[in-house]
């Protein structure tokens, strides 16, 4: 789902840095008080996790690849702004590392599954617990990939639409939003559904030795 350097024109990814910068100021606020000797290793632990389930790129038709996010298990325990600010960390360390995702499109990949993914997950939770709470969980863990999905693949589509020559020829990614949503959002489908049962059993442990924010 990572988006690679090339793939986005200037006029979407400089305005997206903006955005961006002012969510990371916003999530950072406060960080200090937020983190102690007990939230710092359980944070560590799980975007560490979160940063190997990015890696494991799985390709699927289309010519795309899919992966699990892990975003909504540290929303679920952490809250919104520490889930950004740590997918935000993974998204940077595999794009410089692996070249999984880009820096250029380090703003989009971080609020289409940091922060949209984790507020989509701890709102989900938060509307549907008073059913089942656990139902609740496995529901946000795989709303958290099909929205990332759904965003990541409107932002590419639209790139013909935004920068292209005269005569209409894509500058940068050529696929409109007709190949691109289908592409992107069928697999995340099926891999939103690995997402909640991965994210269940974690939760539950966590809630249990109270570690939820």
């Amino acid at each position: 789902m990572h988006i690679p350097d090339g793939f986005l024109a200037p006029q979407t990814y400089l305005p997206a840095y903006a955005v961006a910068a002012g969510a990371w100021a916003w999530a950072a606020r406060g960080l200090r008080e937020r983190l102690d000797e007990t939230t710092v290793p359980r944070l560590a632990m799980l975007t560490a996790l979160a940063y190997g389930l990015g890696l494991v790129m799985v390709p699927v038709p289309g010519g795309t690849s899919g992966h699990m996010l892990g975003v909504a298990l540290l929303a679920l325990i952490f809250g919104v702004r520490l889930a950004f600010l740590a997918y935000s960390l993974v998204l940077l360390l595999q794009a410089l590392l692996f070249g999984a995702g880009g820096v250029t499109t380090l703003p989009i990949n971080a609020l289409a599954m940091g922060l949209i993914g984790a507020t989509v997950a701890v709102a989900t939770k938060s509307l549907l617990a008073r059913f089942n709470e656990t139902a609740a969980v496995a529901i946000a863990a795989w709303l958290s990939v099909v929205l990332s999905a759904i965003v990541v693949a409107l932002v590419l589509g639209s790139q013909p639409l935004i920068a292209h020559q005269p005569d209409g020829t894509p500058l940068f990614f050529p696929f409109g939003i007709e190949i691109t949503l289908p592409a992107v959002l069928l697999p995340h489908l099926v891999i939103g559904i690995g997402e909640a049962a991965l994210t269940v059993p974690i939760w539950r442990y966590a809630r249990s030795r109270k570690w939820c924010s």
